[in-house]
Parts: C-alpha cells; structure tokens; sequence
C-alpha cells in the first residue's frame, strides 16, 4: 500500500500535526503512522522530516532500532510462531514449516493479498503451553498442525 497519494499524504500530516510538531514526540509519531499503515512508509519518514526538521538519519535511526517498527509492508494479521526451548522440543519448527506452506510464504515475510505476515520469535512467555501461536493479541497454546487452518479462518 502506497501512501504517494494527496489524501494519505494528509493524513499523515494530521498525526504529526495531533502533536504539535514536537521532536520530542518523534516515537509516538512513529508509532501512529505504523498503526494506520501497518508498516513506515517511506512517503510518511519524508513527510516527518519535511515537518519536523529531523534529519532523515535520526528518523531511520529510531525506526530501525526497536523492533516494534518495520519499513516493509506487513499483513493485516501478524503470526508470530514462538520458537523457544520449550516450543521447540514440541515441535514448533514443524508448526512453522506447515504455516509457511499454507500462507506460501517464508518466514519474515507477508502474503501476496497483505493478509498475513509471518515471523518466528525466540519466545512469547507461555512455556507452558508449548507450542505457541500468536495471531494478533490472541494466542493460541498447545496448538497441533492440523489445528492452523482454523485458526488462520478465524481473521478473515
């Protein structure tokens, strides 16, 4: 999704602009501008830059260093396979190998309809209940590969 329109563009202006153009609020910014578009477009760091003043190298800089942000296109729903010590041994490797045939994409990647986006995490904290899928907010335990598609329905 490009933002090179006027109309994206504005709204882009309105989220710098909700903070009174303030660096300081450069974070926030960011963040607001990923929750609209789902990534940080490269239109929208321009736009901070004409605004603001910051050089584009600060921007980038914070963008690059937390790994909240992300400069490429993600999908409108974010798997996250944990890939623990504990997920491990019960066979989250398979779980992430099924995903990556069903969606057709490799893992750190994003379907070709913008639906899912798809990544590995070294761990989501439910040891427990090993293996771990996470969709969004919502995390699934214990989960079985012929238990994905269901899951994957469940964000249409």
């Amino acid at each position: 999704m490009s933002i090179g329109t006027l109309q994206n563009l504005e709204k882009v202006e309105e989220i710098i602009d909700r903070y009174n153009g303030e660096e300081r609020a450069l974070i926030s910014i960011l963040q607001d501008i990923q929750t609209e578009y789902n990534y940080l477009p490269k239109e929208a760091l321009l736009k901070i830059r004409d605004k603001l003043g910051i050089p584009l190298t600060r921007i980038y800089g914070v963008a690059t260093f937390y790994n909240a942000f992300t400069l490429k296109p993600r999908g409108r729903h974010l798997i996250l396979v944990c890939m623990g010590t504990a997920c491990h041994v019960k066979g989250a490797d398979k779980i992430l190998e099924r995903l990556e045939q069903k969606l057709g994409v490799k893992t750190g990647e994003v379907t070709r309809d913008l639906r899912f986006s798809l990544e590995s995490v070294r761990c989501l904290g439910c040891c427990s209940l090993a293996p771990v899928v996470k969709v969004d907010k919502d995390t699934y335990g214990r989960v079985r590969q012929d238990e994905l598609m269901e899951i994957l329905d469940r964000y249409e």
